[in-house]
């Protein structure tokens, strides 16, 4: 490829490098959101480390999409917070 100009692709693997920030950088207190008499989500709380990777592993309806979808923006809590980097975005809009 070099003979062509080309750069060879180089692959790099999430684990070779180490995440260098620190604190919480994303806090869930006390989630919660219903959908008429259905609770989808009651009272989740988690707290993830800048550089960490996590995974949400449950059956179906547990609550995992919603609960994604709420620290993304795109669907609104009943009660609970949601702050990044010691900054609540709870209702901020995605």
């Amino acid at each position: 490829m070099a003979e062509f100009g080309i750069a060879a692709p180089s692959v790099k693997v999430a684990g070779d490098k180490p995440a260098t920030a620190t604190g919480k950088a994303l806090s869930v207190v006390a989630l919660r959101k219903t959908y008429g008499d259905v609770v989808a989500v009651d009272e989740a709380s988690m707290e993830i480390a800048a550089g960490e990777f996590v995974t949400f592993l449950g059956s179906s309806g547990s609550g995992k999409t919603t609960t994604l979808m709420m620290i993304a923006g795109f669907c609104e809590p009943d009660s609970g917070t949601i702050t990044v980097g010691g900054r609540d975005v709870t209702r901020l809009a995605p």
